[in-house]
């Protein structure tokens, strides 16, 4: 068979197949425009409560980074005087389904079989406030609102929660995601479509530093076209904190480790940028081992990674998410985890002022 000829055939499986997921995907859409709407109109109600709610989320499946966007936030809150507290999910722990509590500076119960991966990840990092988990996030908000007393309330991955009123939409998109995924599933890779953004008050384009700058042209200009008036938009990148042990330890910097055999082993929702991030600085990755995102690992799973670190003579890296779930079942000083912090590449002072006027607050310094 010519080239040519395969080609064709290709475009022809992937118009067909586009042909025939095209009514799902226009289903799916009018759903979610339809539930927002009533939404917006009353017929269903939002629950109000007497501190400013900020919303963290996105349009798409997978990460974009709310989590280490989330901290930022966490700690500029913080740092003006003010006590946050974040309600999440909690994605396959054991208290998903009823609530869980953990303030800021708690040394005990924390499990991530219980709480969920993430929750523990951010409320390890705040120095004030409080982390409360359950889906029911309203109810779970009236339940604690009395013991936590927050000035403000963060909505972790809050854009389709749509029971809260929020004070401020936050959404968040992946520079690295193809563009061709930006249609609803099973079309592409989004859970609502992109006239959703209507409710957005700022945009956050994360791991901006990962890609062209043709490609973030493009994918402003997609973003954009979707407003009629122009939010912040911001840039975001990963700045490297350095590379730690299981007891939270500095090893050393993230440029140490040029020319390091690894095993890069992570439970995240894009594996991928977790890979191109570390070679970024030169590890030498011998083996990629990709599991579920929020996969809780077993000792089975960590001694067969250990047995291959010692037959290739390597290192176990992982990010700093899935660090909170193997040190629940071994403490073995070869697994070393990546630390890292939100980075503005541009837009932070106008979304710095949007904040602080729904935050009514007199500094912005």
């Amino acid at each position: 068979m010519s080239e040519s000829l395969l080609k064709n055939r290709i475009r022809l499986k992937s118009l067909l197949r586009g042909t025939a997921l095209t009514p799902f995907s226009f289903a799916w859409e009018w759903v979610y425009r339809i539930r927002r709407s009533f939404y917006e109109y009353g017929v269903l109600k939002k629950k109000v409560f007497k501190v400013p709610v900020i919303s963290v989320g996105n349009l798409s499946f997978g990460g974009t980074g709310k989590t280490p966007t989330i901290v930022w936030l966490t700690d500029w809150l913080i740092e003006k005087g003010l006590t946050p507290v974040v309600l999440t999910r909690g994605y396959k722990g054991q208290l998903e389904n009823s609530s869980g509590l953990l303030k800021s500076g708690q040394k005990f119960r924390l499990n991530p079989f219980d709480y969920g991966d993430e929750p523990l990840m951010i409320s390890n990092k705040m120095k004030k406030g409080a982390v409360i988990v359950g889906k029911r996030r309203a109810e779970n908000l009236n339940k604690y609102f009395s013991e936590v007393l927050p000035d403000v309330v963060l909505l972790d991955d809050g854009f389709q929660h749509l029971q809260i009123f929020r004070s401020y939409n936050i959404v968040l998109f992946d520079a690295t995601m193809s563009l061709n995924l930006y249609k609803v599933a099973p079309l592409g890779y989004l859970r609502e479509g992109m006239s959703a953004l209507k409710d957005a008050d700022a945009i956050i384009i994360s791991r901006a530093d990962m890609v062209s700058r043709e490609k973030l042209d493009n994918l402003k200009t997609i973003i954009s076209g979707h407003f009629h008036h122009q939010p912040p938009m911001a840039l975001t990148c990963y700045q490297p904190l350095g590379v730690f042990d299981v007891h939270d330890k500095f090893i050393f910097s993230v440029h140490e480790l040029k020319g390091l055999k690894a095993i890069a082993v992570t439970a995240i929702a894009t594996p991928d940028s977790f890979y191109r991030y570390l070679e970024r600085f030169g590890v030498e990755i011998c083996e990629k081992v990709s599991f579920s995102d929020h996969y809780f690992f077993t000792l089975e799973d960590v001694n067969d990674l250990l047995i291959k670190a010692t037959q290739k003579s390597a290192i176990i890296l992982c990010s700093e998410k899935d660090m909170v779930k193997i040190k629940r079942v071994s403490l073995d000083s070869r697994i070393l985890f990546t630390k890292v912090k939100v980075e503005f590449m541009s837009g932070e002072k106008e979304l710095i002022d949007d904040l602080c006027k729904v935050l009514r607050l007199d500094s912005c310094s």
